[in-house]
């Protein structure tokens, strides 16, 4: 209860909206649960590519166009560093799919793939790879 102006008790009301109450716990429930590795589908970057060195870096971006051409989310890592710190940050940012871009594979018009939850696979020709992901996301696997 509470006094009001004129002196009489009265029952306070409150009213409460919650429109995203029940949104916010679920998406922290779900990041819990996932620990940040979300489903290829879900995740905010989809697939990195990572240039072995400077010289790759056109052939890098030419994988990338084909990849959002298909509606992928994709990053490309052009940063100073060594391939192995390039990996290393792909996979503690928990990227579903990182793609290796060299001399071989841009001869052969090639990615080398490496699975977040399945590993290292085999290298794919980049048409190949794109279906296989869009296949992935359109399957909500």
């Amino acid at each position: 209860e509470y006094i009001a102006e004129d002196g009489s008790k009265k029952t306070p009301v409150m009213i409460h909206k919650a429109l995203l109450g029940t949104i916010d716990r679920f998406l922290g429930v779900y990041i819990e649960h996932t620990a940040g590795a979300f489903p290829t589908w879900l995740a905010p970057v989809q697939v990195r590519v990572l240039p072995i060195s400077e010289k790759h870096a056109e052939y890098a971006q030419k994988v990338a166009a084909a990849l959002r051409a298909a509606a992928v989310r994709v990053e490309v890592d052009n940063a100073d560093e060594s391939l192995g710190k390039k990996i290393r940050n792909a996979k503690t940012t928990k990227i579903p799919y990182v793609l290796v871009a060299g001399d071989k594979e841009a001869a052969e018009g090639t990615v080398s793939v490496e699975s977040r939850d399945k590993g290292k696979l085999d290298a794919m020709k980049v048409e190949e790879f794109v279906q296989k992901v869009v296949e992935e996301i359109k399957n909500r696997a």
